[in-house]
């Protein structure tokens, strides 16, 4: 199973999403083709009601403790069904990466 499938899995089990995405970023980055280490999750679920949001990215995080060991970047965003809607469906895009770091500024 691959890093993207195994996080799915997860996250289905554990939050019973309205939404979710899963997306593999690690193409936008300065690393090997087969790396598998840049993702994005927009995680919509009712379990995060009432909850703030730091509380929302540990249950996530702890969720996902394993994976987190393997990975380099995860972009990370939770929302209630609620402020999901309010948002029209929509998270944030991921910034353009710098060159893995290696890119050269000023």
């Amino acid at each position: 199973m691959s890093m993207q499938e195994t996080i799915e899995t997860k996250l289905k089990e554990t939050f019973d999403p309205v939404h979710l995405e899963v997306e593999n970023e690690t193409h936008m980055h300065n690393v090997p083709p087969d790396a598998e280490s840049h993702y994005k999750i927009t995680l919509v679920s009712a379990a995060f009601d009432g909850l703030p949001l730091i509380k929302q990215h540990r249950l996530v995080n702890e969720t996902l403790k394993e994976e987190l060991q393997k990975i380099h970047a995860l972009a990370l965003h939770t929302y209630t069904p609620d402020q999901w809607f309010e948002r029209s469906g929509k998270a944030p895009e991921s910034p353009p990466c710098l060159d893995g770091g290696n890119a050269k500024i000023g």
